[in-house]
């Protein structure tokens, strides 16, 4: 009985456990500096390590932008990257060049969200998941913690 309540209690726990993505601790200062001057530093297991390979080989034109870094800087970085990857099976196809909000991952948290939240212009796109989600550069995505609310006035 005691294995049976228990293992109940680990099942309702996965989803909160699914919605942490902390960022692995080994995180090279680069990648934070140089991903975070635009954008939050996304945790590397938002996307599988064959997409991360494909953006940091187009970072001359990184959706609009030149984000090109020293060679250095990109291997210590794309290394990073790949380590901590998310699982393919789990992620799906993010598309080409890879996005994060192209996997079936993402689609599959967001498809509920009406169109106006994704218009409004404190969201601007579906990248700023700090729009609704204030704790995403700390790895939280959860559906508890989302601010989504504030953007009805």
């Amino acid at each position: 009985m005691k294995s049976l309540l228990f293992l109940a209690l680990l099942g309702s726990a996965f989803p909160a456990l699914a919605d942490r993505l902390p960022m692995p601790a080994n995180a090279p200062a680069s990648f934070t500096t140089e991903c975070s001057s635009c954008h939050i530093a996304y945790q590397p297991a938002l996307l599988k390590a064959a997409d991360w390979r494909k953006l940091m080989a187009g970072l001359s034109d990184h959706f609009g932008s030149d984000a090109t870094v020293d060679q250095k800087t990109g291997q210590e970085i794309g290394a990073f990257l790949e380590r901590h990857a998310g699982n393919a099976s789990r992620l799906g196809n993010a598309g080409n060049p890879p996005r994060i909000t192209q996997t079936s991952r993402f689609i599959r948290k967001h498809d509920e969200i009406p169109a106006k939240y994704w218009r409004d212009p404190r969201v601007k796109s579906a990248a700023n998941c700090e729009a609704c989600h204030p704790d995403a550069a700390r790895g939280s995505y959860s559906e508890h913690d989302i601010s989504i609310r504030e953007l009805r006035e």
